[in-house]
């Protein structure tokens, strides 16, 4: 068994938020800029290199890429041979806390949805998803989620008779819907398969993925590549002012499912797709 102290977890959990918010990922960089050299339309590449420009800046001096600091959300692999000295939980809420307020990003959680709507002050409660895997590791995978994107994410529970052609028409009209309010270009996270809440949650974890990474099973892979096609064919692009590039990467999780049915939800992320990974 390995010990590892809770002490150690906030200041991670800390770091990894305030950086994050401040600078977009090389796999995103590369994207952009790859979006940029083959669009054709003078006001979407003027967008992609304010977006360029924006990130630059932002990591250069430190300071968040958006107004929008997020919402904090985690994926954690927490090794079933590992024991925290500490309450895990907390570990976690103190290092959003101290980012949010120690980085000085905008604090945009309430602590009642409907009635008091009083902001908590400190960004948290933090949306924790922990998974027990095998190993003494902890591995940690935070996202600052903004809600310009969040709130044009849909679920719909399909009949199995929808098949695949029902899953690209449902995932298309939802970016479709969308249209410019996420800030495209867009990373798109599809969930398929589980239950109701499983397949919001797995596809959240899809835009937590990589844009330069493929689903290992070759049908979705094939499905992700179609349905990026489709959706850049619409011409929403960059911040839905036209182009070539309305979404940068469409990423795909499964699960199985029951047989009367095919949960399908669509998470969908702005261009930064905040997210970073650690392990200690």
């Amino acid at each position: 068994m390995r010990e590892i102290k809770a002490l150690d977890i906030k200041n991670a959990v800390k770091a990894l938020f305030i950086s994050l918010n401040c600078e977009i990922g090389d796999d995103i960089t590369e994207k952009l800029s790859n979006a940029l050299e083959i669009e054709e339309s003078e006001t979407a590449k003027a967008v992609l290199s304010q977006l360029l420009k924006n990130n630059e800046i932002a990591r250069k001096e430190q300071i968040p890429l958006c107004q929008d600091t997020g919402m904090a959300i985690l994926f954690v692999e927490y090794g079933d041979k590992l024991i925290v000295d500490g309450d895990f939980n907390e570990a976690v809420n103190q290092g959003v806390r101290e980012a949010y307020t120690d980085g000085y990003l905008r604090k945009s959680v309430v602590d009642d949805p409907v009635f008091d709507r009083k902001n908590t002050n400190d960004n948290t409660p933090a949306v924790i998803h922990t998974k027990i895997v095998p190993g003494e590791t902890l591995k940690i995978t935070a996202g600052a989620k903004g809600f310009g994107s969040e709130n044009m994410s849909k679920i719909k529970m399909l009949s199995p008779s929808a098949s695949v052609e029902g899953v690209k028409d449902f995932v298309l009209e939802t970016v479709r819907t969308a249209g410019p309010n996420p800030c495209p270009p867009i990373v798109v996270g599809v969930g398929i398969g589980g239950t109701f809440e499983q397949s919001a949650q797995l596809a959240k974890k899809a835009t937590f993925r990589s844009v330069d990474s493929k689903n290992d099973d070759e049908r979705y892979a094939s499905l992700e590549s179609e349905l990026l096609d489709e959706i850049n064919k619409m011409g929403i692009g960059p911040a839905g002012l036209g182009g070539k590039t309305t979404a940068l990467k469409v990423n795909i999780e499964y699960a199985p499912t029951h047989i009367a049915s095919i949960p399908v939800a669509v998470n969908i992320c702005c261009h930064a797709c905040r997210h970073k990974s650690i392990e200690l």
